[in-house]
């Protein structure tokens, strides 16, 4: 016995613990999303390569700047020997063994037939399509959350609602044990609406153990304390909805909708690897200067054991007639790859404009279902009223009173249903044109 409670108690005290614990959080959609901003590995993952893109970008406005370099060596050289073509009299020649050689030479490109503006103008792209995906991947995380916070706020009126119609079952049956003791109902009539309790004793269990499945992602994503309770802001289902007309969400979408704007930016970066390939059939010309100092001097017999200063500028012109057979495949894929571009871009604005069109209709559909769902609310109350009534007053059956409470709970979880999938409706729009 004594071994049992050492063991009871200390479960005990964990359990309390953890209850003590938790920590109940109120926090509406703007916090969440404020909170992701700071908090989300996937949104810091995208703006690591926002600031990885920038750098690419400076480092290719770099290749504008002349190329300087220096060198210095140091070296031992042995003796020579001189001999005549047919390898015969061979003279000992001696040396200088000490030699040493620096450089400081520099070039600066003049033109390289656009390819260094291509260049940089291609890393301005690639520096947009970073912002673009960092852009779009935060629209994804927002409407995640949200998607979340809905279930969780979905979730706990679903709770809400079981544990009122739980009090309600509690007390018919507490009604039908003292007519029961008047003897005007049947043991058999308590039975059936103890069942109707265990089944909202089972219903509520569910949805609490659900609750916390969305309450563990939510925390995940925005990085709080484990313990964290996230407790949706009340507030969110009063306010009322504002929705525009289609016409201007289409309009609207043209112009915030992220697939579209990247679309446009492949286009652009097609466009620039046109003229990049162009570039390779251009000369390319480029100024020149260089100082070297060598020694010894090799280039007279004897080798002079001095150092040798010799400096110089000038002008490089080169071009590669190669490109002319090379370059004409690449420069026709080039072509073909802007063409795919725009064909890209036409079926993003299809795909969007279909998008913002069902999400329209799906808006619409959820007032419609709100206003229906608030309707059958006020006839179940009436009914539910109606037939307890009748009950009490033994002008109604036992099936009649279950079947009334039946439709009274559905009604109820319908309306909170209808009310949160309007909301959700409504940043499903903002999430297509992404306004979020």
């Amino acid at each position: 016995m004594s071994k049992n409670f050492r063991l009871i108690v200390p479960c005990l005290v964990a359990l309390c613990s953890l209850h003590l614990c938790a920590q109940p959080r109120v926090m509406g959609i703007d916090e969440l999303f404020r909170l992701a901003d700071v908090n989300s590995t996937s949104i810091q993952a995208y703006a690591t390569g926002k600031e990885a893109a920038a750098e690419a970008l400076k480092a290719a406005k770099a290749q504008r700047l002349p190329d300087i370099s220096a060198s210095l060596s140091g070296s031992y050289w042995g003796d020579g020997k001189l001999w005549n073509r047919d390898f015969g009299n061979a003279t000992h020649i001696d040396m200088p063994h000490w030699g040493n050689n620096f450089a400081l030479e520099a070039q600066q490109v003049i033109y390289a037939g656009g390819a260094v503006n291509s260049g940089i103008e291609l890393a301005r792209l690639d520096k947009q399509k970073a912002e673009l995906d960092w852009e779009k991947n935060r629209q994804d995380v927002r409407f995640q959350l949200v998607g979340y916070y809905l279930d969780l706020y979905k979730l706990n009126n679903q709770a809400q609602v079981l544990e009122k119609n739980l009090a309600l079952a509690l007390q018919v049956i507490a009604d039908m044990q003292a007519r029961r003791e008047q003897g005007t109902a049947l043991q058999n009539d308590i039975t059936r609406y103890e069942f109707q309790k265990e089944n909202l004793k089972l219903q509520l269990a569910k949805v609490n153990d659900a609750c916390k499945i969305v309450n563990h992602r939510l925390v995940t994503i925005l990085h709080l304390p484990e313990e964290t309770v996230v407790v949706p802001d009340t507030t969110l289902l009063a306010t009322e909805v504002q929705t525009l007309s289609e016409n201007d969400w289409q309009e609207l979408a043209t112009q915030t909708n992220i697939d579209l704007r990247q679309a446009a930016t492949g286009i652009e970066t097609s466009k620039q690897l046109v003229k990049r390939e162009r570039s390779e059939r251009l000369p390319k010309v480029s100024l020149f200067a260089a100082e070297h100092l060598d020694g010894p001097i090799t280039i007279e017999v004897p080798v002079l054991d001095n150092n040798f200063n010799q400096w110089y500028v000038g002008v490089s012109v080169s071009y590669n007639f190669s490109s002319l057979f090379k370059n004409t495949r690449k420069l026709k894929q080039a072509r073909l790859n802007v063409r795919r571009a725009q064909e890209t871009h036409g079926l993003a604005q299809e795909q969007v404009e279909n998008a913002v069109q069902a999400s329209y209709t799906s808006l619409l559909t959820a007032f419609t279902e709100l206003r229906t769902q608030e309707k059958n609310v006020q006839l179940a109350n009436e009914n539910y009223s109606v037939t307890s009534n009748r009950y009490r007053n033994e002008l109604a059956l036992l099936t009649d009173m279950l079947d009334a409470g039946n439709t009274k709970l559905s009604a109820d979880l319908a309306l909170v249903n209808a009310r949160i999938d309007l909301v959700y409706h409504y940043y499903q729009m903002r999430y297509v044109t992404h306004t979020l």
